[in-house]
């Protein structure tokens, strides 16, 4: 599917009544906005429930959590056979803790018949506890491969978010996962102020000593900010859109592309992205068809990070 619209100008949204700063911001000017243009991504989020509590989680998510509840099989399945329809090139698959969720292993089973398919994981008990589980789905149509969460080179730092020990589990994770023949990478935090060399280095010399190759594909996330959280960065008005970003820039931010699945409230909803869904106004329609054609409003905080850094949690672009 392929929407021709200009990305920055605004269609008529989904029905849902929205906040008044969805199309202005806070002193009246017109807000920046992106039009979709393609469906090549669908993102399904498993629910907020997750084995581990990191204070630092975009989601919030913790053992038990469900701000967003558990999406079932029965409930993916539709949505996997209307984003074929819309000509979607992968699934990926996000939490809280993807593992944790029962009915996961059936879920990437059915859409890897179907498309490749990315798995966001802490990589530690709830994986390596199905590991055999997975085996079968090394010979899908389609492969699967995993992004695993390593926030920092330093063993120390990185436990002093998720717990002790969950370091060296994450790198026995990715061994297994590696030695099973899945294509892995690794999304770590942001640190400002080193040079990207360094940190590189740092990460490399890691690797090489818990036995895994030294240039795996490394992703960096900036600091979103908890979900609720009263941030506020500068609003993102329709000139900046127009005066720092082109057409193809606007097309490569992850909303113009990508879509995300979540059930809250005992409902799914499509949501504009993966970095939205703690704010409803950012629920674009019931069906992807119906949320292609919503442009998607700058006012979430985090979209100035996609703004800025060219943040994205896609390895599509």
């Amino acid at each position: 599917m392929s929407l021709r619209r200009d990305e920055a100008t605004p269609v008529p949204e989904a029905r849902h009544s929205r906040s008044p700063y969805w199309r202005r911001t806070t002193s009246d000017e017109p807000r920046g906005f992106i039009q979709p243009h393609a469906l090549d991504e669908l993102w399904f989020h498993t629910g907020t429930a997750c084995n581990l509590a990191c204070p630092f989680c975009l989601e919030g998510s913790k053992p038990g959590d469900n701000r967003l509840q558990m999406m079932r099989f029965d409930e993916v399945a539709p949505f996997v056979d209307e984003a074929l329809e819309l000509g979607v090139q992968q699934f990926s698959f996000t939490g809280g803790e993807p593992f944790v969720n029962k009915d996961i292993i059936r879920i990437l089973d059915y859409a890897l018949m179907h498309r490749p398919c990315l798995v966001l994981t802490n990589a530690t008990a709830p994986l390596i506890k199905r590991l055999k589980q997975l085996e079968p789905l090394r010979n899908r149509p389609w492969p699967l491969s995993f992004r695993v969460s390593l926030d920092y080179s330093d063993a120390t730092r990185h436990d002093a978010g998720r717990g002790a020990g969950m370091f060296e589990l994450a790198l026995e994770g990715l061994r297994e996962l590696l030695e099973m023949g899945f294509k892995v990478s690794v999304a770590n935090q942001f640190l400002p102020g080193i040079a990207p060399h360094v940190v590189s280095a740092h990460f490399a010399k890691v690797f090489r000593a818990a036995g895994l190759p030294d240039d795996l594909p490394r992703i960096e996330f900036p600091e979103f900010h908890p979900p609720g959280a009263q941030v506020k960065p500068p609003q993102i008005t329709e000139r900046c859109m127009t005066d720092f970003h082109t057409e193809e820039t606007r097309r490569e931010f992850m909303c113009a592309f990508s879509k995300m699945i979540a059930k809250s409230c005992g409902r799914m909803h499509v949501y504009a992205c993966t970095l939205v869904d703690d704010d409803p106004d950012y629920i674009l329609g019931k069906t992807l068809t119906e949320a292609m054609q919503a442009s998607v409003s700058m006012k979430h905080h985090r979209c100035y990070s996609c703004f800025k850094y060219g943040a994205s949690c896609s390895e599509l672009k």
